[in-house]
Order: C-alpha cells, then sequence, then structure tokens
C-alpha cells in the first residue's frame, strides 16, 4: 500500500527537499523527484551546493542519460512522474498528483504557505485519500 506524507507550510521548500533527498540516499533510496522545470534546474544546481563536501548523486531525465546512467544514479529529476519507471519514492514539487500514484512505495508532497500552492495540495490530498491511501501530515519543525 502507498503510503503518502504532506509536509506542509514549508518557507524553504527547497532546502527541505535538498535534506530530504541527502537523508533518502544515505538510507539507500531510489527517488523520483517531480517539479515544474524551473524548479528542477534550481534544485539540481542546490544538490551541488546547500551542504559543503557532501555529494547527492542525481541526474536530469532529459534525454542526455542512458539507462546505465540511470540505474547508478538513485535521484532523479523529472517534471512528471508519467513514464518514469524506477524509482519507489517519489517527491513531488509540482501541482498535480501522479497519474498512477498506486505503483510507489512512499509519496512524499511538499507544500509551501502560497495559496495556490495549499490549494493544489488540497486537490492532491483528495486524490490520495479517494484512492484509500494512507495520508501523514507534517508541519514545520518536522526535519528531514
Amino acid at each position: 500500500m502507498t503510503a503518502v506524507a504532506f509536509h506542509s507550510g514549508l518557507s524553504d521548500r527547497l532546502g527541505f527537499a535538498c535534506r530530504l533527498l541527502r537523508k533518502a540516499y544515505r538510507q539507500g533510496h531510489r527517488v523520483l523527484v517531480t517539479a515544474p522545470v524551473e524548479l528542477l534546474a534550481q534544485i539540481d544546481r542546490d544538490l551541488w551546493t546547500f551542504e559543503a563536501g557532501a555529494f547527492i548523486p542525481h541526474l536530469a531525465l532529459d534525454g542526455r542519460h542512458g539507462a546505465a546512467a540511470q540505474a547508478r544514479t538513485p535521484i532523479w529529476l523529472a517534471p512528471a512522474a508519467d513514464g518514469v519507471e524506477g524509482p519507489s519514492v517519489l517527491v513531488n514539487l509540482g501541482s498535480d498528483s501522479p497519474a498512477d500514484p498506486l505503483r510507489f512505495e512512499r509519496i512524499v508532497e511538499l507544500v509551501t504557505d502560497d495559496p495556490d500552492d495549499r490549494r493544489s495540495a488540497r486537490a492532491r490530498w483528495r486524490t490520495y485519500e479517494a484512492l484509500g491511501l494512507k495520508i501523514d501530515h507534517h508541519l514545520p519543525g518536522s526535519e528531514a
């Protein structure tokens, strides 16, 4: 059964995402991160710089990397989950829920205080709830 966690009220969503991805990498998880293209570019940069001396292997699913690179890289960045096979964990920074959420073991939704972001998060919550998925909600102060 897919588990869903919403982290809402985030003032630094990308910083939180980087810490979360560092933790997932250290625990050996394979993760797909979905977001609008401009956010993906920013998180790509942030994963290189957010912590001195740290390296979190990641790649953008933009057609430049083949299957071998994907197989050895635990963190994938893509605009959408549709058609992406592999990681069992989804970190969603976008406004849409995945077309097939049940294929993931875990979905993590990162939500800011922006009214539009909260509104789309509520719609995703209702989608997951309608599927009967267990949803956990975390407010600011939860550490990744």
